[in-house]
């Protein structure tokens, strides 16, 4: 196994170049699909150091001069923190390269300031101390334990149309694209959780007894609490969704408000781990796709008749590898037809259509695809690829 090969240049030529045939496709069905990031991680200091602290605002500065749509902030725990993207206006290609440079970036960053390991993994064991008083969510007893902090990564997906309305508001779509990530996300959880700690993740509130301290799904579920939840009226904690002050009074508190839940409205994706491998472009890619699905059914006022019942929420899988009844992700992934179908369909559709055709966005763009095959489609040279860096590598001794 080479989990490096997900991260070679070609291999992001080739996911940003079937960005483009995604993107371009959207824009000629007249609608702008708006997708981002928030990651976590945590940081090592020397215990030596005392009162060591961080200069966000330092960070952030460095952030902006290298043109990366994002701020790192602290977390919820002690030496935790999160890069949450700015919403810039910038197109899903420029979010997937902006959450590439600061998984590059961060590190050397904190390293600036004298941070000895910056951790960008799915599990920090025993990154922090501490129990939740019983009852509470964010007060903690006398009782200290080794917590392990477990870092996710979050993609949050709108779609815009031609009059900059957010129609994850209208007519159902949003729930249907809820439930295209719903049923897709079982296949492809190889894109999302790409290494083997990242299953440990989901363990963490059973395995070790963190269940008051953690509240990382486990599961693929839906409606506005679930993994991949839906955010229109009310947000995760039943809270009302895009609140705007209008009046305050002379201490400053709010005494009127009015809410505009529907700018605000958007599918939050809560699955992925926090990965030096986890892969921005492709994880866009896997995004836009589901996008796709719902803008076609919503053209053609389907969304609605499209919706099925069953909610249950699925188990995730357990390992990589599959087991005696427990099928991998790595398994799942190399089933899934929906994935590279879906990507060489759109990619066909827009050959068909010169301005859009991939000729004329290679062209363009100068593009160099030539480890493409003749007639090779995009679609399975991207899955192929995936599974390359799966394959275990034999040692031959002669």
């Amino acid at each position: 196994m080479n989990l490096s090969l997900l991260l070679t240049t070609e291999f992001t030529q080739l996911s940003k170049e079937i960005i483009a045939v995604l993107q371009n496709y959207l824009t000629s069905l007249h609608y702008t699909p708006l997708i981002h990031f928030e990651l976590e991680g945590c940081y090592q200091i020397n215990e030596q150091v005392k009162n060591q602290t961080i200069n966000f605002s330092l960070i952030n500065q460095s952030l902006k001069q290298l043109k990366i749509d994002g701020e790192v902030i602290p977390e919820y725990w002690q030496k935790q923190w999160e890069y949450v993207s700015l919403f810039n206006g910038q197109l899903p290609l420029k979010e997937a390269e902006n959450l590439a440079l600061a998984l590059y970036h961060i590190p050397k960053l904190f390293a600036q300031q004298g941070i000895e390991k910056t951790l960008i993994k799915p599990v920090v064991w025993a990154g922090d101390k501490g129990k939740v008083a019983l009852g509470c969510d964010n007060v903690f007893s006398g009782e200290t334990r080794d917590v392990h902090i477990p870092n996710a990564i979050q993609m949050n997906v709108s779609v815009k149309n031609t009059r900059g309305e957010n129609i994850v508001a209208e007519r159902y779509f949003g729930e249907y694209l809820q439930q295209c990530f719903l049923k897709t996300s079982l296949g492809c959880c190889l894109l999302y959780l790409p290494e083997e700690e990242a299953f440990e993740r989901f363990a963490l509130k059973t395995k070790y007894g963190l269940s008051a301290e953690l509240c990382s799904p486990t599961d693929i579920s839906g409606g506005h609490q679930g993994s991949i939840a839906l955010y229109k009226e009310l947000g995760k904690h039943n809270q009302a969704m895009g609140e705007q002050p209008l009046l305050y009074d002379q201490h400053n508190k709010v005494l009127v408000s009015e809410s505009f839940w529907q700018k605000t409205a958007r599918i939050e994706h809560r699955l992925g781990a926090s990965s030096m491998y986890y892969n921005p472009y492709l994880n866009v890619i896997y995004g836009l796709l589901n996008v796709i699905d719902a803008i076609e059914a919503f053209v053609d006022h389907q969304c609605q008749d499209n919706l099925n019942d069953r909610k249950m929420p699925k188990s995730l899988p357990l390992s990589l590898y599959s087991h005696e009844k427990s099928e991998g992700a790595i398994e799942l992934f190399e089933k899934d037809n929906w994935f590279a179908k879906s990507i060489n369909r759109i990619d066909e559709k827009m050959q068909q259509q010169p301005v859009y055709s991939l000729k004329a966005h290679q062209a363009n763009n100068a593009v160099n695809m030539t480890f493409l095959k003749k007639d090779e489609k995009l679609g399975d040279k991207l899955k192929s690829m995936i599974l390359s860096a799966y394959q275990i590598q034999s040692l031959i001794i002669k």
